[in-house]
């Protein structure tokens, strides 16, 4: 029986190793590589390498810095240095962006608590959390973590060391989805909704 050649099929299975991307995916994917121009690969190649040299994480926010220097949201005058917001995820950080509601600092954890997965607080970033907070100048720190179990481990974790440091904390209100009908929140959803309910 007739297959691919094996260094298509080594394309193929490194495809498969990104996120989302399931065997057809890939296919596709490293078929459609091929059957283009040689420049679209090239292209691709050069872009892969260029990334991975040139993008580090900033040595105080661990978001995506070019060069490995400070992140730029750190000379930007139009932020309040005095807010940082602590996510899992540089996506995280984008998705805050988008929304143009918020022109703090952030912080990148690199994930969450997990002791089920061995995943501890010496695993994620949370030494450097500690240590910037530590230096003075920041009057709050906003948890925006996930609202799944993982999500309020990390923040009851954050809670007590910050707390511990003198430093204020807050959290993300969660609850109900606007066009969301009652019927259909779960439990850990409708209690959140009431304890984070606002007066009108």
């Amino acid at each position: 029986m007739l297959d691919y050649p094996p260094s298509l099929r080594k394309l193929i299975a490194a495809l498969r190793r990104l996120p989302g991307v399931g065997p057809r995916g890939a296919e596709r994917m490293a078929l459609h590589i091929l059957e283009s121009e040689p420049a679209l690969a090239l292209e691709l190649a050069e872009a892969l390498r260029e990334a991975r040299e040139r993008i580090r994480p900033c040595p105080k926010s661990r978001f995506f810095s070019e060069g490995g220097g400070l992140s730029p949201m750190f000379s930007d005058p139009a932020r309040d240095s005095g807010l940082v917001c602590v996510v899992e995820h540089d996506a995280d950080v984008i998705a805050f962006e988008k929304s143009g509601a918020y022109k703090g600092l952030y912080f990148v954890l690199g994930g969450c608590l997990s002791p089920l997965d061995g995943i501890g607080p010496e695993d994620l970033h949370i030494p450097s959390l500690l240590a910037w907070v530590g230096e003075g100048g920041v009057r709050e720190v906003i948890l925006g973590l996930s609202a799944d179990t993982k999500g309020e481990t990390t923040s009851l974790y954050l809670t007590r060391e910050l707390k511990a440091a003198g430093i204020p904390v807050t959290r993300l209100a969660t609850g109900l989805s606007i066009g969301t009908s009652l019927e259909y929140a779960d439990a850990l959803t409708l209690s959140h909704a009431l304890q984070d309910r606002k007066p009108l």
